[in-house]
């Protein structure tokens, strides 16, 4: 019968793969026929822990399992498979759609639950949604792995929101020519994002050229993008082509393009209206094809209504907007820098370093980084090159604007002196931590007892103890 089955699948959907786990085998039996007929693969398990093991050797796209099972439960299947390959998506089956073990499994990464007895179309549909989530986040993956091996992608590495908005957006643009301008501060990688749009679309092959606008003399920058013809002005020796030929078929990268001049800003709006322009020099029209990618650590807006930026350069260049956040504004991805960076650096000058001191570690988490990555890399580097041989970073090693800094931030609470109530101070300061950590763990207690330092059970008290939920 499944031989039937498996000549009906549509060829969309042959490459995905199911897996389905229930301790009843007339379930895991209909849910294969139904999936098979769909056309997906389908691997049945009646054993959690043969499902486990078939890790080993299989990949996964979706996994349907039953919650209640006897050996393993749903809930410890979905954190194991969660925590092997996290974009495999799961869905539960209960017959107790209410119960805590439900919510417990959302929180901890399933992508729905159905509740029994369930309609085939409903199913079908939810796993059909969860395919898709999942193809995503794998494709968003390969798509950050590439580009961090090819072109140092690896510095916009990061789990933070907007981060995984700017791979989405990536993504998106890539297989385009649109015109993209990349805002933000110095230091975010703004060129790092222009050129993983380039190389991750269809035009890789073709030239990315960069232009730092605001490192050309005002005299020069029109005669370096355009190209000029021998004897156009004077100390003209010999004809150039000029950046925008130069990367014909390809894309220009325009950094810091505010500082382009006005009398220039015409010209430039001129060659991506019409895709053509003249060197200086030579009225003769050359026709390009490319994709102009800006970007800018000022905000063009306001360059705008002082009238120092045309309005329709900006618009021309404001098809597709790319904010890069500070890494102030993202945190939680510096840990993870910081481990890339040490890794890179350890490489690179022979040091062998474990990490970083518990101090250290929250000293450069909330250090401001008016420099953003390029500041923290360029700490990072510092600190391997001066470690004194521990093995570890210490709170010492850091430079010293970064330890005054911490220093700073560190509140000073003094003894009134009139005096106050001891016990109603530190009750409010534990109830105000204990609602950061459960704020930013999602409500999950386990999680907000190992922010906190706290057993669970010394976690459960204080909720009880203060009326917290």
């Amino acid at each position: 019968m499944a031989e039937n089955m498996k000549k009906e699948q549509p060829d969309n959907n042959r490459d995905l793969h199911i897996m389905v786990v229930d301790d009843e085998q007339s379930m895991c039996e209909f849910l294969e026929i139904i999936l098979l007929r769909a056309g997906y693969r389908v691997s049945c398990f009646t054993d959690a822990f043969a499902a486990v093991a078939s890790l080993e050797t299989e990949s996964y796209d979706l996994v349907v399992s039953d919650l209640k099972m006897p050996t393993m439960s749903g809930l410890e299947l979905l954190r194991t498979v969660k925590k092997r390959t996290p974009a495999t998506e799961i869905i539960m089956i209960t017959a107790f759609a209410s119960t805590t073990s439900v919510i417990e499994a959302m929180k901890n990464g399933a992508f729905d639950y159905i509740s029994k007895p369930f309609k085939v179309d409903e199913i079908l549909l939810t796993i059909k949604k969860a395919l898709k989530n999942s193809q995503l986040q794998r494709e968003n993956l390969r798509l950050r792995r590439e580009l961090e091996k090819r072109f140092g992608f690896d510095n916009l590495i990061g789990k933070s929101p907007p981060m995984m908005a700017i791979y989405e957006i990536i993504k998106q643009v890539a297989p385009t020519k649109t015109n993209v301008l990349i805002c933000g501060e110095s230091g975010t990688g703004k060129e790092l994002v222009a050129r993983a749009i380039h190389f991750s679309g269809p035009y890789k092959d073709k030239p990315f050229i960069a232009v730092n606008c605001a490192a050309i003399p005002e005299h020069l920058i029109e005669s370096e993008l355009f190209g000029h013809t021998k004897g156009a002005f004077t100390g003209a020796t010999s004809s150039t082509e000029g950046y925008l030929k130069a990367a014909d078929g390809g894309s220009l990268f325009l950094d810091e393009i505010a500082e382009i001049p006005p009398s220039l800003q015409v010209k430039i709006l001129r060659v991506i209206q019409e895709k053509r322009f003249q060197k200086v020099g030579n009225p003769k029209e050359i026709i390009i094809d490319l994709q102009f990618i800006a970007a800018t650590n000022r905000d063009l807006q306001e360059a705008v209504n002082s009238g120092e930026f045309r309005q329709d350069l900006f618009y021309r260049l404001n098809v597709i907007r790319i904010d890069m956040p500070p890494l102030r504004q993202r945190r939680e991805d510096i840990p993870l820098l910081l481990k890339h960076f040490l890794q890179q650096y350890c490489h690179e000058y022979s040091r062998e370093i474990s990490g970083f001191s518990p101090e250290a570690t929250q000293t450069l988490i909330d250090y401001d980084y008016p420099g953003n990555i390029r500041e923290l890399e360029n700490i990072i580097e510092r600190c391997v090159v001066l470690e004194s041989g521990t093995g570890i970073i210490n709170l010492s090693t850091l430079p010293p604007i970064v330890q005054q800094k911490s220093q700073t931030n560190q509140a000073t609470i003094e003894l009134p002196g009139e005096g106050f109530n001891l016990e109603t101070f530190i009750a409010k300061l534990e109830t105000d931590f204990i609602e950061q950590a459960l704020k930013q763990s999602n409500g999950n207690k386990t999680r907000a007892a190992e922010l906190l330092g706290l057993s669970f059970r010394s976690l459960r008290y204080r909720l009880e103890k203060y009326g917290l939920k």
